[in-house]
């Protein structure tokens, strides 16, 4: 009880914080070893003991900028840990993060075994008393349920938060080091207190530190996520109805990003959001609503919308080499296409409901060929196409006797290319620009046919 007392009472420690992190996916491994970052002492718990093996040598299973080096370095100066021993891991901490999958169930809503599970070893291994913070993004209430179990396997004290997270991913390591909120949900104030400490040396520069109940925290990750959603599938949509009435998405955009009351994040028109977050995310609120007899029509619209923009370049293709065709199995046989880009966003390998997926598999339905390069998703694009596609080693490699260039993802490296290598190598110069990246009368200068979203084809 003295960690407790102590604590509890608004006294503060020399010494660093005592943390576990249960589960090292993405969001685990970016906040325990951004945590360590700041001099706490945390060990990363794991159920996949060639996981934690890898971990332990310093090798990294997913991609993100800077995540290798810090990681490495904290675990070379004892600050950070790996282990798949749960109950020796919450012996040695006072606070436990639960930072485990919640994948989509059959009917959207978020899957809560693993956090479930997750609390009920907690509450086993617990010798005292506990802090349990959901770092998962969890459905509304998920914190009573966790309160729920865990008082079902331990009589010892403890309290439940909530700690949403909020990173980027490709720019998670900056997001958790200078975050422009942190939120905190509780259910007891002297917790709130514990946690506004932990995060202390995070926001230093000004960044405010919310503290607010449970639902409230659980909620706002949802909201969040779905406003930013929301932003992305209006201006898909503008961005089709610039096409049709002939006005031009890129002037559009700018126009509306400079009132302030809008802003200019969010608004860039392309195939679609794809990842581990929004399509996940949105589809979990709107199951949420209908549990609770409620319809958030904006939300399913904007799912609607992102669904049908994924396939977007498709139609583009179709009317190109087929037109006036109904879309139909061997269509485009004998064409070769270069996919640039399979992650869903640059600077990460997740391939998570990633456009590039859909728009892949048609093209193969169609009787196309792809040949493909991403400069860190080859691998995640090996486990989901196999051998039904070509990898390309470099990015002209893929153009090589290809009839069109599809880019999906707009990696810095695409930003910039040589054109007239590129028509050199194409055994037709059509480009289906799936981001916008490239100026239409630039490359119809240059020989080339040039598709984009919502911008008049010259």
């Amino acid at each position: 009880m003295e960690a407790r007392d102590r604590r509890l009472a608004g006294g503060r420690w020399n010494a660093a914080m005592k943390l576990a992190m249960v589960g090292t996916g993405y969001v685990g491994l970016v906040a325990g070893t951004c945590f360590a970052e700041t001099g706490n002492d945390v060990v990363c718990v794991d159920v996949d003991a060639e996981r934690v093996a890898r971990l332990q040598e310093g090798k990294v299973p997913i991609y993100e900028p800077g995540l290798e080096e810090m990681l490495t370095r904290n675990s070379r100066e004892g600050r950070l840990s790996f282990t798949t021993d749960l109950a020796e891991a919450v012996r040695r901490s006072l606070i436990v993060f639960i930072a485990v999958g919640t994948p989509s169930d059959e009917d959207g809503s978020s899957d809560l075994r693993y956090v479930l599970e997750a609390a009920k070893g907690v509450a086993e291994a617990m010798d005292g008393y506990r802090i349990i913070v959901n770092k998962s993004t969890v459905p509304v209430g998920t914190a009573d349920k966790v309160r729920d179990v865990v008082l079902r396997h331990t009589r010892h004290e403890f309290n439940v938060v909530s700690n949403p997270e909020f990173l980027k991913e490709g720019a998670a390591i900056e997001d958790f080091m200078k975050p422009d909120r942190v939120i905190i949900g509780h259910d007891d104030v002297r917790v709130a207190e514990i946690m506004k400490e932990l995060y202390a040396p995070f926001t230093r520069t000004g960044a405010p530190i919310l503290v607010m109940d449970n639902r409230s925290a659980e909620m706002t990750k949802y909201a969040a996520n779905c406003m930013l959603a929301t932003r992305i599938s209006f201006m898909n949509e503008i961005a089709n109805l610039c096409e049709r009435v002939g006005a031009d998405v890129h002037w559009v955009r700018q126009g509306i990003g400079l009132d302030r009351r809008i802003g200019p994040t969010f608004l860039f028109p392309g195939v679609g959001y794809g990842g581990s977050c929004f399509p996940k995310d949105v589809r979990a609120l709107l199951q949420m609503a209908r549990e609770s007899g409620c319809e958030l029509e904006v939300v399913a619209a904007v799912h609607r919308v992102n669904e049908k923009q994924k396939t977007r370049l498709i139609e583009k293709i179709v009317d190109h080499f087929a037109p006036n065709m109904e879309p139909s199995p061997g269509l485009l046989k004998g064409k070769v296409f270069a996919v640039w880009g399979l992650s869903f966003k640059p600077r990460t390998d997740d391939m998570r409901e990633a456009p590039s997926v859909p728009v892949i598999e048609r093209l193969l339905e169609l009787g196309g060929e792809v040949q493909a390069y991403d400069p860190a998703a080859m691998e995640q694009a090996r486990r989901i196409f196999g051998e039904r596609i070509r990898y390309s080693p470099n990015n002209y490699a893929a153009l090589e006797g290809a009839d069109a260039l599809v880019l999906l993802t707009e990696w810095n490296m695409f930003r910039n290319p040589d054109f007239p290598r590129m028509a050199k190598l194409m055994r037709q110069p059509v480009i289906f620009d799936g981001r916008n990246q490239y100026n239409p009368r630039e490359l119809k200068d240059l020989g080339f046919t040039y598709y984009c979203i919502g911008r008049p084809t010259i």
